[in-house]
């Protein structure tokens, strides 16, 4: 089991130094650890590079029962709680605007129909919050991706099943006044030469890639980790902004939103468990809360 656990912790550091300190473990005995893994499996669990290491197909098929294994012991840790406090555990994961506003509803019926559960929820991006899924750390993640596949999902008997709930079209953000207000809508090379100012990282990345299919590098004057605080400052005329539609609540004053023409930028919000307890009476019911918030976002 520690080898097992020292190959999970390369994985998700790529070296064996990282995995070392997150470890509390010297880099040598990471290094040993993982050696002996591969002489009792008799082949390779990692390819060494100068750039650090990656996991060998073997090496992900050992990954992906290792998190298995930690998930059902995690499970098996929730049911001899609950056998000695009676009450059911359910722990959830969210990104912020997805929670804001998808989550108070579906809870609210959820313990409605299951008033012994004791709820925890934490905030996490979906690079964070799927491992904790596939760990067992948390029954549910309310996440998103962009136009790529979900964030570090590996194969293997933990794969993540993913529902989806909505999707969340970006809209530019602009400063009342601003010469593209009164367009119905715009095209991402129409907005070369603007200024910029992003609530997150990975809108960003997001709008690079985009305005390098139109042929353009975006001036990013400021980046930030809050799309209210990118907005107050779209208002005091830094820049624009493309902010997730979800994410344009409450309204501030100095601004205002247009659609992106197609094809149009959009995060994928949905729902992540672990397949093998998809059948768990309080996330089948959290699961249909969920998608009947969603419905009403739809056709609100």
């Amino acid at each position: 089991m520690q080898r097992l656990r020292v190959l999970r912790a390369v994985a998700e550091h790529g070296s064996f130094n990282r995995a070392a300190a997150a470890l509390r473990l010297t880099p040598s005995a990471v290094s040993q650890q993982v050696a002996a893994l591969e002489r009792g499996l008799g082949t390779r669990v990692v390819d060494r590079s100068t750039r650090g290491v990656t996991l060998t197909r073997a090496g992900r098929v050992m990954v992906g029962a290792a998190e298995s294994v930690a998930a059902e012991l995690e499970h098996a840790r929730r049911q001899v709680d609950q056998l000695e406090t009676g009450r059911t555990r359910l722990a959830v994961a969210t990104f912020t605007s997805g929670g804001r506003l998808l989550l108070p509803g579906a809870l609210a019926r959820l313990t409605a129909a299951h008033p012994d559960t004791v709820l925890h929820v934490r905030e996490a991006e979906p690079e964070d919050s799927l491992p904790l899924v596939r760990r067992g750390a948390v029954d549910l993640a309310l996440a998103y991706h962009f136009d790529g596949p979900l964030p570090g999902q590996p194969g293997g008997r933990s794969a993540v099943e993913w529902t989806p709930l909505l999707d969340d079209p970006l809209r530019v953000v602009l400063p009342v006044g601003h010469r593209l207000a009164d367009r119905a809508s715009l095209g991402i090379a129409e907005l070369a030469g603007e200024p910029w100012v992003l609530g997150c990282l990975k809108t960003e990345a997001y709008l690079r890639r985009y305005a390098e299919r139109a042929g353009f590098e975006p001036e990013v004057r400021g980046t930030t980790t809050d799309y209210f605080f990118a907005r107050s400052l779209v208002a005091a005329g830094m820049g624009i902004s493309l902010i997730p539609s979800i994410a344009l609540a409450p309204r501030i004053p100095g601004v205002c939103t247009v659609p992106v023409e197609e094809p149009a930028p959009a995060r994928h919000i949905g729902i992540a468990t672990v397949t093998r307890r998809r059948d768990h009476p309080r996330l089948i019911t959290l699961v249909a809360a969920l998608r009947q918030e969603a419905a009403a976002v739809g056709t609100g």
